[in-house]
């Protein structure tokens, strides 16, 4: 299996199937469907983007420029996008990648079928990370929020303006 930017895959903590087989739903379970400033717009109702849930993002490999897609589990906190992951030391590709370049694609499969273009932030603020963690925690049914904090990957999805 390979990553967002074409290396092997050794931490099943990158491909969201595997984060979530263990670890509950994918669903952050939290009231969303605001539209301003990277809210998840009204447009795309009810489904992943107002409740959570898995989706695939495209990123652009750092090393080599091409596209990579994977499978992730977006959470919709008070009305804000987030990506996350399981705690681990290790970096994930994906994650560089964004560092590298933050415009995505945000792959929906709630029947929309949509393919959102969006720019993620990496979030690394130590208080910023412990006041959003709490509700991926108990997404997943997670009560290792220290240990989240610290080694989970953390950005937040805004969305582009269309047209």
């Amino acid at each position: 299996m390979r990553d967002g930017d074409g290396s092997a895959v050794s931490d099943p903590g990158d491909v969201a199937d595997m984060e979530n087989r263990d670890q509950g739903p994918a669903r952050a379970g939290l009231e969303g469907g605001q539209t301003e400033g990277g809210r998840a717009p009204g447009g795309h109702a009810g489904g992943t983007l107002a409740h959570g849930g898995l989706v695939d993002i495209t990123t652009t490999g750092r090393r080599t420029g091409e596209r990579r897609k994977i499978e992730i589990a977006l959470h919709n906190v008070d009305g804000r996008l987030f990506i996350s992951g399981m705690p681990s030391p290790r970096r994930r590709s994906w994650l560089a990648n964004l560092d590298a370049d933050p415009h995505l694609t945000l792959h929906l499969r709630d029947g929309a079928g949509s393919d959102l273009p969006a720019t993620a932030r990496v979030i690394d603020d130590e208080s910023e990370r412990r006041s959003i963690m709490p509700a991926i925690a108990r997404a997943w049914g997670r009560s290792d929020i220290d240990e989240m904090v610290l080694h989970s990957p953390l950005i937040e999805v805004t969305l582009d303006p269309e047209g």
